[in-house]
């Protein structure tokens, strides 16, 4: 029960992440905003993950892992009620904000916990499990916050989410076993900023998996316009990414365990792959599906990356946890923005796929960094110890 309630957490934060893209058309319509400019409503959540991540681990080092989990899922909760009730543009991008600082944290401590639960040899696994709930989402949640903005208003989505919030919190209580910080404290957690290779990782994260967000953001829109399906069928075809994601995902945690940077490479190169085709793909609705499916397959690096990080960041693992999702989510801003200056300077709704199949291609290059700097590390001669 302690991982159906940390996964359960996974759901509401991936269905208010990713709703919010999906949602957009509506949103922009009732506010009187662009698509670019409502962009900007992904990017503020993205940048609470970005702030709120680290500084929440750093500061809170020595609060045991439960209650912390529990304060961070009530934030949550708040930020997205808050969405709910803002007044108008200004309102909704500040609440939105707030609703994504508690986000990076939580699935950083979240992950902790679930490795720590684990056998050794299936850590990935057990960090894949929390991410479930965030894969399921795009299965379940993202398609019926589409639905619910289409017949109650783009509220009630984040209204529901904030009910889940409220929910998790609850169940960590009840289910999640107590869980002392150790000897963590905040000078030890920012001690992850002097190793070369969390940075190098988080690059490559940054950059490497905008693409899925620069296709993610604009995915509705492109589906009405360009693929011309009924609005009916927009949950249907966002449930295929989830569906992808899901099991990229679980296959993802399993050939993790096995080796973390043939895991990453393999998915970057599919990402690379499935994001070019989406250009091809998009004019037919049963192409597009199959697409879809592949983008989010390419899901399968987020367990090999948490827990490469974990390895690499010595004894600050908790604060490496939680930058990993202000990596994901400083990809979710760049890909939006990448996708978004595309469409603005006149390309097609369709050319945020090779938008981001480019961004794939400069996390292979991080990525080939990283490998070369671990490498010439492990090579170089240890000085000899002198009397």
């Amino acid at each position: 029960m302690a991982s159906l309630a940390l996964a359960i957490g996974g759901l509401a934060i991936g269905t208010g992440e990713f709703a919010s893209m999906s949602i957009l058309p509506v949103v922009a319509g009732d506010l009187g905003a662009s698509l670019p400019d409502m962009g900007h409503m992904i990017s503020a959540y993205a940048l609470g993950v970005v702030v709120g991540a680290p500084l929440i681990t750093i500061f809170l080092a020595r609060m045991p892992r439960r209650a912390m989990l529990i304060l961070l899922m009530s934030l949550y909760a708040a930020g997205n009620l808050l969405s709910a009730a803002a007044p108008g543009y200004v309102g909704l991008i500040v609440a939105r904000f707030i609703a994504g600082i508690p986000h990076g944290a939580y699935f950083g401590v979240a992950a902790l916990v679930a490795a720590a639960m684990a056998e050794p040899a299936k850590r990935a696994q057990a960090v894949s499990r929390v991410l479930l709930g965030l894969t399921i989402a795009n299965i379940v949640g993202v398609p019926l916050a589409t639905w619910l903005s289409q017949g109650f208003g783009w509220r009630s989505t984040f209204l529901v989410v904030g009910v889940l919030g409220v929910t998790t919190a609850l169940m960590v209580g009840r289910y999640v076993p107590f869980m002392a910080a150790g000897d963590a404290s905040p000078r030890r957690e920012l001690g992850v900023f002097r190793r070369l290779q969390v940075w190098v990782t988080l690059l490559m994260v940054s950059i490497g998996f905008g693409g899925l967000f620069a296709v993610y953001t604009y995915v509705t829109p492109t589906l009405l316009e360009v693929t011309r399906v009924a609005p009916g069928m927009v949950p249907v075809l966002l449930a295929m990414m989830g569906v992808g994601m899901t099991v990229g995902n679980l296959v993802g945690g399993w050939f993790a365990d096995r080796s973390r940077l043939w895991t990453i490479f393999g998915a970057l190169v599919w990402n690379v792959l499935a994001l070019t085709a989406f250009y091809y793909t998009s004019g037919n609705v049963w192409t597009v599906a199959l697409n879809l499916f592949a983008i989010g397959c390419g899901i399968a690096v987020a367990p090999a990356v948490q827990t490469r990080l974990m390895d690499v960041a010595g004894d600050a693992q908790t604060v490496a946890a939680a930058l990993n999702h202000s990596a994901f989510n400083f990809a979710n801003a760049a890909g939006a923005w990448c996708g978004g200056l595309a469409i603005a300077h006149g390309m097609s709704l369709q050319s945020t796929g090779p938008v981001g199949a480019l961004l794939a291609v400069g996390g292979i290059a991080v990525l080939g960094l990283s490998v070369l700097l671990e490498r010439r590390n492990a090579a170089r001669p240890l000085t000899p110890v002198t009397a």
